[in-house]
């Protein structure tokens, strides 16, 4: 008998607790937006924010408040998920617009050098936090592959000291441009084949001296260019690709050979 009372206080506070924690639960749910669910159920769950949302599920929430917002704003999800998302809201089908990763450095180690033997923490953004970085070049790919370590998708990989896309893979999700501490990684329309290769911000004669592929600013290209889509800006060529048309003359009159012209990416 000594132990009746004790357990019948516990089972009695086990029972309130449960009819509290219900009525709670009723009051206090958060109603479930259907829609929202759907379409985040198409959305690829990359979490990139290349669609200019802080994720999928942003992304969804407000396709389903506002169905008159771009469908095809998912790089990743690409043409599959707009067609999926068209059917789904009923509009009208558009074709997602693909883009790609480029990288704004041509510094391999032949081409250029370290300025320090750096023994830290051995990623891209504690390096540039010491000093400015291990390259003689400011802007230099540091080579240590934040970029790679969050890319999802095997689109980039170091390779003598530079980060590299591999752009048959390479949906455009920006992950790997949001992690670079130097901002060397850009994205852009897949059909941009035209690059320039270097980010320097020292003055030509400088980068002259510490790589030998760097922009020097000689506005070469700039003169050749037919179409105003490549300026001189902060001692490096600079494309604008709302106005470049893949002609590559810029490229053809690099005396350093930094602005590259890539093949055009595989049809998937």
């Amino acid at each position: 008998m000594q132990f009746v009372i004790p357990v019948g206080i516990v089972i009695g506070i086990g029972l309130l607790s449960g009819i509290i924690l219900t009525v709670a639960a009723k009051f206090m749910a958060v109603e479930v937006d259907q829609r929202a669910a759907d379409i985040a159920a198409i959305l690829p769950g990359a979490n990139c924010g290349s669609c200019g949302y802080a994720g999928c599920a942003d992304y969804a929430k407000a396709l389903a408040e506002d169905p008159s917002l771009p469908i095809n704003a998912c790089p990743p999800g690409g043409n599959a998920v707009a067609l999926a998302l068209s059917e789904l809201m009923g509009v009208e089908f558009a074709g997602a617009q693909a883009k790609v990763a480029i990288v704004k450095c041509s510094g391999t180690r032949e081409k250029t050098s370290y300025s320090m033997d750096y023994q830290g923490y051995q990623n891209c953004t504690a390096n540039k936090l010491f000093y400015r970085g291990r390259g003689t070049c400011e802007k230099a790919c540091l080579g240590f592959g934040d970029c790679v370590n969050v890319c999802d998708y095997g689109a980039i990989y170091i390779e003598n000291g530079i980060a590299v896309v591999n752009r048959n893979k390479c949906v455009g999700c920006g992950a790997c441009a949001k992690v670079c501490p130097n901002k060397l990684i850009e994205i852009v329309p897949d059909k941009m084949r035209v690059v320039v290769g270097c980010s320097s911000i020292d003055k030509g004669s400088v980068t002259k001296d510490i790589c030998s592929i760097g922009c020097i600013a000689c506005k070469l290209c700039e003169k050749a260019c037919k179409f105003d889509s490549i300026h001189v800006i902060d001692n490096h060529a600079v494309i604008d690709y709302t106005k470049c048309t893949n002609c590559a003359l810029c490229a053809k009159v690099c005396p350093t050979g930094v602005i590259h012209v890539h093949p055009k990416k595989k049809a998937k």
